[in-house]
């Protein structure tokens, strides 16, 4: 097809009519090719270590080779990539860049007329698109691979979920609590319930029963044993007794026998649908899935904090070369991990908002970023 000559058609075009340039596709070539290659290179070193690690466990429980490929590591790969993205962004953006200032080529750019912040349009463009992939395959695809990475887990490596649960209460249904002191997973069984029904604040309806045990042939079916109602009518109450009876309670077994890391099973609309569901029944240990369901959006955004730190920080030729910007990249990326983890911490062990824990970090390498851009060669 013939390339048209707009000026010959008497149209003036702008100088920036054409967003990206052929620099521009050169750079956002080379900084997601190199965070690719840096994702390849670290996994596949993680691979061996984490394979040498569980093999004794694989081996004494007879996984076969199968599942331990397809079920495990094919689900392992994209899981821990996608949980070090940030580090891997920053890996690459510093690599690609001081290679650049080595050779002199930065300094060319800028000869040209061209500014600090013109430069950074195609590392930005390869931050979004990284972000974009990173927040789909954590919201989305990664959760449906770890339901069979963590089964698998649990099978044959260690078992992660809970057999029992203790001092259980939440809300079933508009002002019916229920209340289990021990439940057991095996024989779906739980011991010590009460239900009560409360109208206007006040208390109309007192179950107790020695056990109840989950009907898993139906859904949400109880059987209740050994059980006393108390109804309270103003001053009258009445008292029924019984040995069995069979109700209908919105709750089930998976709702209180948490499996450790459950939340990374779930997509984001699952996430928030659960939290949205256990809130209000007044389930208070729900703060790993709200960490969990912020953590993908925090993270996607990190990419271009860590982008701005990596240019600022590696866009100048120094005597260090490379190594001295590897060195420090890799200080503030580790660092950048650590303050996650410790937020996360605060957030499961203190009274931090969730949402503010996985942001923190964010907020403050931002800050990071701000004054390394200021400092950046203009």
């Amino acid at each position: 097809m013939r390339q048209l000559n707009w000026q010959q058609k008497g149209i003036q075009v702008p100088d920036n009519w054409q967003w990206v340039k052929r620099l521009d596709f050169y750079i956002i070539k080379k900084c997601l090719g190199t965070y690719v290659f840096a994702i390849a290179l670290i996994i596949s070193i993680a691979v061996v270590f984490d394979f040498n690690e569980k093999m004794d466990k694989f081996m004494s429980h007879e996984a076969p080779w199968k599942a331990i490929v397809f079920d495990y590591y094919l689900n392992f790969v994209p899981y821990f990539a996608n949980l070090f993205s940030p580090l891997f962004v920053f890996i690459s953006v510093i690599f690609f860049t001081s290679k650049l200032a080595e050779n002199s080529e930065i300094i060319a750019m800028f000869s040209t007329g061209m500014s600090f912040k013109r430069m950074l349009r195609p590392y930005m463009v390869s931050a979004a698109i990284i972000a974009v992939v990173t927040f789909c395959l954590g919201s989305y695809v990664i959760p449906k691979g770890s339901v069979t990475r963590i089964n698998f887990e649990d099978k044959y490596y260690k078992q992660r979920k809970s057999n029992t649960a203790r001092n259980i209460q939440l809300e079933v249904d508009s002002g019916v609590i229920a209340y289990i002191e021990r439940f057991e997973d095996y024989s779906k069984t739980g011991y010590r319930f009460s239900l009560d029904k409360f109208k206007d604040k006040q208390l109309v309806s007192h179950l107790t029963a020695r056990s109840i045990t989950y009907d898993t042939a139906s859904v949400h079916k109880w059987t209740i044993k050994d059980y006393m109602i108390r109804e309270m009518d103003g001053m009258k109450e009445n008292i029924v007794k019984g040995d069995r009876i069979d109700s209908i309670l919105f709750m089930e077994p998976a709702d209180f026998l948490i499996m450790k890391n459950q939340q990374e099973m779930m997509t984001s609309p699952e996430l928030s649908e659960y939290i949205s569901r256990q809130r209000q029944r007044g389930f208070a240990n729900i703060k790993e899935f709200e960490l969990e369901y912020h953590k993908r959006i925090a993270m996607s955004f990190a990419s271009f904090i860590l982008t701005l730190i990596g240019v600022s920080l590696s866009s100048k030729k120094t005597k260090g070369g490379m190594g001295l910007h590897l060195g420090i990249g890799l200080a503030l990326s580790f660092s950048y991990i650590l303050f996650q983890t410790i937020a996360s911490t605060f957030a499961v062990n203190g009274n931090v908002p969730p949402v503010v824990a996985v942001w923190i970090p964010n907020i403050l390498y931002a800050f990071i970023a701000f004054y390394l851009y200021q400092k950046a060669p203009k």
